[in-house]
């Protein structure tokens, strides 16, 4: 879409890594998932689908970006308001990634998240009291 990756009012931008990752590593140091529509709203962005499939790809970019630095991904934080669990494309990239194979809803899909999402968590907790002193 032609605003995919324009800059609302605040100066976010939809398609910048940079801006969704400063928001991610903010989530996690606060050991908070945020759903797609919170994120959205984050950037300066009602929800809809076009939005979030843009969201989507900026998030893959992200994960690749930290994969690239060593750090934890951070696109498992992002999830559905339905059932706190990330949507299809996460599953097809991440979940493979880590060797999963099952059912991407249900108690063990939400196990196997909550453990990688607590990775995540402790990552940048850590990083952000190194930080602080």
């Amino acid at each position: 879409r032609a605003d995919a990756g324009r800059r609302t009012a605040t100066g976010m931008s939809l398609g910048d890594p940079t801006e969704v990752r400063a928001h991610l590593i903010a989530a996690a140091a606060a050991s908070h998932a945020l759903t797609y529509s919170e994120l959205l709203e984050h950037l300066g962005y009602g929800f809809s689908r076009p939005k979030m499939r843009q969201l989507c790809k900026t998030l893959g970019a992200v994960d690749r970006e930290a994969l690239a630095k060593g750090e934890p991904e951070l696109a498992v934080l992002v999830v559905r308001q339905s059932d706190g669990l990330p949507g299809q494309g996460w599953w097809i990239e991440g979940a493979r990634a880590h060797g999963y194979e099952g059912e991407w809803e249900g108690p063990r899909a939400a196990k196997f998240i909550r453990g990688l999402q607590q990775i995540t968590f402790d990552y940048w907790a850590m990083a952000e009291a190194d930080a602080s002193g």
